[in-house]
Order: C-alpha cells, then structure tokens, then sequence
C-alpha cells in the first residue's frame, strides 16, 4: 500500500504544482483554496507512505514523480519550453525514481 499511496501523492503534487500557478501567488481564492487542499492531501499521503518506507526514498520518488509530471503538463498544456536539454533532464530523473522503486528493499 505505502507505494500506491506514493503514486498518488505524487500525482496531487503535480495538481498542485500546477493549481499554484492559477492561484496568481495565492490572490485568487477559489485556485488557492484547491491548491491548498491538494497539498494537503497530497502531505497525508506521502506521510503514510513513510510509514513504511524509507523517508530518503519517499521524498525523492514524490519529488520526482512531481517534477516529471509538472514538467511534462507544462510543456502540454502551458506551452512551456521543450527543447531536448529539458526533455534528457526530465527523463534523467524520471530513471532516478525508477530506479529507486526497483531497488528499494522495503515494502
């Protein structure tokens, strides 16, 4: 389960990573309250993922399921930048967390 809710935590950080941006730096109430209830959640996850996992292991697989994920919607959907510097960064740290997924010894 401490995987599942790590994915999950993980999606919420992208959602909220993006819901920042239409907040217009937390002056627009209805984004900034979703924002803020996203983190919430996507928090209470990622704490009972730690349960039982490794914390080193958990922040940085929330990390970067969260980087690659905003990366990637920003570049979809905001017209950000995608120029293959970004595009091999982004898939660097995506085999980072892969790779701690496929070598981390707890649940």
């Amino acid at each position: 389960m401490a995987w599942i809710y790590l994915v999950i935590a993980g999606i919420l950080e992208v959602v909220w990573a993006l819901g920042m941006k239409q907040t217009e730096g937390f002056t627009r109430l209805w984004p900034s309250v979703f924002t803020l209830g996203f983190m919430a959640v996507s928090f209470y996850l990622l704490a009972l993922a730690m349960r039982d996992l490794p914390a080193g292991t958990a922040y940085a697989v929330w990390t970067g399921i969260g980087a690659v994920g905003t990366v990637i919607l920003g570049i979809l959907w905001l017209g950000e930048p995608r120029d293959a510097a970004r595009l091999i960064c982004v898939s660097l740290i995506l085999c980072g967390v892969i790779g701690l997924k496929v070598f981390s010894k707890a649940a």
